[in-house]
């Protein structure tokens, strides 16, 4: 009795455990194009601007604040399927008076097909070996390598220009749950949030995906990459003429670098295109 009843809780706390581990599962990060999202202010000050997207974030909100072409400083945040599910959002975040007037982004009308990660290395040519005649089958074809994918020149342009209208700007990820050193991978992320492309939060997360792009390749709006040990740490957008944009460190001001600095070649670590 006291066995049956044994297997009875152990096979209880196995299926507990199975189940609780896939309901906390950490979600596979990866490249989407973003749906709706609500533009609001037309701030003077920048940190008008960083106040209401701290407050946004602390409600759970994924915002961000940028530089528009007038320097004049605006919110956007959300991410939604529908144009109305964006009105009833920010209709709510309006009886609270968070929000007063406001803008709803239309996605992006192309499609974005992010580029997939390259995970083969490739493999060093093996010398022939004596010919073997076979009365099976037939030997098969070789392989041939994999295509490179059409970049989107428009899209990287965008995000490079984009990138640069922050120049200058104490960037501050809001927010109290911040952790020290996210900046970076925040920065990037909300520039290529402004451009339609819902991309990882983290600069590791950011490395693992999209596609690998030797330095000398580089173009606008690829993502360049630096740390320690073979671990990301930092991130930024390459701008052409081998400089990239970037936030060196937490509430310092975004700056524009040079990847031949020794000791900004010494970190290097790679680089990534994601459209």
């Amino acid at each position: 009795m006291v066995t049956e009843q044994m297997k009875k809780w152990v096979i209880g706390a196995v299926a507990f455990a199975v189940i609780s581990g896939s309901a906390w599962a950490e979600p596979v990060a990866e490249i989407s194009k973003l749906g709706y999202s609500v533009q609001v202010g037309a701030f003077s000050k920048v940190d008008n601007a960083e106040r209401l997207a701290s407050k946004l974030q602390d409600k759970g909100i994924e915002a961000y604040y940028f530089k528009k072409e007038n320097n004049v400083f605006a919110v956007r945040f959300g991410n939604y399927a529908t144009r109305s599910e964006a009105k009833k959002a920010v209709k709510e975040l309006a009886v609270s008076k968070l929000v007063d007037s406001y803008y709803i982004a239309s996605p992006l009308a192309k499609n974005i097909q992010p580029l997939t990660a390259d995970t083969v290395e490739p493999v060093a040519p093996v010398a022939p070996a004596d010919p073997v005649v076979s009365t099976s089958a037939p030997p098969a074809a070789p392989i041939k390598p994999t295509k490179k994918q059409k970049h989107d020149t428009e899209m990287g342009d965008i995000a490079a220009r984009t990138a640069e209208r922050f120049v200058g700007i104490p960037y501050k990820w809001g927010g109290n749950t911040v952790v020290e050193g996210l900046d970076c991978s925040a920065f990037v992320k909300s520039v290529y949030y402004l451009c339609g492309v819902n991309i990882p939060r983290t600069s590791a997360e950011q490395f693992k995906v999209g596609q690998h792009i030797p330095q000398e390749e580089l173009v606008d709006g690829d993502l360049v990459f630096f740390g320690h040990n073979n671990k990301v740490s930092h991130v930024g957008i390459y701008v052409g003429h081998g400089k990239f944009v970037h936030a060196p460190k937490r509430n310092d001001e975004i700056k524009i670098a040079e990847l031949a600095r020794p000791g900004t070649t010494k970190k290097y670590l790679g680089a990534r295109r994601y459209f």
